[in-house]
């Protein structure tokens, strides 16, 4: 496999960050050519893998909501030497969309090596006040649309020996106060693929899992004053 060790009978969870375990995994010879779908990747991690990607010669295909954005992304994927850059925008939480954009993939290519799983939806960090929709909404988006796209995109993964990588969170090993709706949906991440994982091994499938669990990134979806509100709430609980 031209990603790594981590196939179905090998695959693990990933303490590092996406871009680190790519380049420590592979050769830029190895990745191009490769056909890849990264999504979240308008701003922060997904963007940056998407650039990463493209140094190396792969074909990218980004999605996110934000439609300017992605213009701007793919624009500079192909500056970059990718292999070809596209992108198809809509939300995540309707999981028709997230089966689309494998579909997009696979009408364009006619296959897929490496499927990154990177998007999540908007959240609050405070106290659980009860909203059980908004658990609901996010669910759809932070764990539901990568069981669609999973599914949808086995078929192919299984053909060209592929690669699922998926971009989780020590909140979802680790739970703390505060995010508890998103701690759910990455527990949730946890579970499911760690179990697919197993049965990969059990049916020798040879398809790799790598989950990343990373700690806080300093991107927009977490500004200082995510940071200054935390700090306050735990000072208010634990101190005062």
């Amino acid at each position: 496999n031209p990603y790594g060790t981590q196939r179905g009978r090998k695959g693990s969870s990933d303490a590092r960050g996406p871009c680190t375990a790519l380049s420590s995994a592979s050769s830029p010879e190895m990745l191009r050519g490769k056909r890849v779908i990264v999504t979240g990747a308008s701003s922060g991690i997904g963007e940056q893998m998407a650039y990463h990607l493209a140094r190396m010669g792969a074909h990218v295909l980004v999605t996110a909501r934000t439609e300017a954005k992605l213009q701007k992304v793919v624009e500079r994927c192909r500056e970059l030497g990718a292999a070809s850059a596209r992108f198809v925008s809509g939300s995540m939480e309707d999981t028709a969309f997230a089966e689309e954009v494998v579909k997009e993939a696979e009408n364009t290519w006619g296959g897929l090596d490496m499927l990154i799983l990177n998007h999540i939806g908007h959240s609050y960090f405070n106290y659980f006040d009860g909203d059980v929709d908004h658990i609901r909404k996010l669910l759809e988006t932070n764990f539901l649309s990568y069981v669609a796209m999973t599914v949808t995109a086995l078929p192919m993964l299984k053909e060209s020996e592929g690669n699922i990588v998926v971009v989780s969170s020590v909140a979802g090993k680790a739970p703390g106060p505060f995010a508890a709706p998103y701690s759910a949906t990455k527990f949730a991440l946890d579970g499911f693929f760690s179990s697919l994982r197993h049965e990969f091994i059990i049916e020798n499938v040879n398809v790799s899992i790598t989950l990343c669990i990373l700690g806080y990134i300093d991107t927009g979806k977490l500004n200082q004053e995510t940071l200054t509100t935390w700090k306050a709430k735990i000072e208010d609980t634990f101190v005062n």
